[in-house]
Formats: C-alpha cells, structure tokens, sequence
C-alpha cells in the first residue's frame, strides 16, 4: 500500500501527522521522514483542506482540554 493512501486512512480517522507518522512506523514500518514528507507534499497539494483539517484538530483538543 502506497504511502499517500495510508496517509488518507490516518486522516480519516483524524490523526495528526505526529500520531500518522508514529502509526505507520509501528504498523507499517514505515520511517518517520517518509511520512513526513508525502504528508508536506499533501499539504502543498491540498493546501485549503489541509488549513481546514488541521483547525478542526485545533478545536478538538481545545474542546478536550476544558
């Protein structure tokens, strides 16, 4: 399986790219960096659903931390 599309199962699942990155290397053995840098490439390439992911991250663990 592709790197990108394991990617897309993290996010569906609304992982950070921390918790992405941490999964794949213990379930996929996958480094880190490669994670990483498919998840940078993503984010060029999916700039505005990236900001709107990323915010909804933001406001779930402000919510989880009141």
């Amino acid at each position: 399986m592709q790197v990108h599309h394991l990617i897309e199962v993290c996010i569906i699942f609304n992982m950070s790219k921390e918790e992405c990155m941490e999964a794949l290397s213990k379930h996929a053995n996958i480094i880190p960096v490669i994670t990483c840098t498919v998840w940078k490439e993503l984010e060029k390439e999916n700039k505005e659903f990236f900001e709107a992911y990323i915010s909804r991250q933001e406001r779930a663990t402000a919510a989880e931390t009141r």
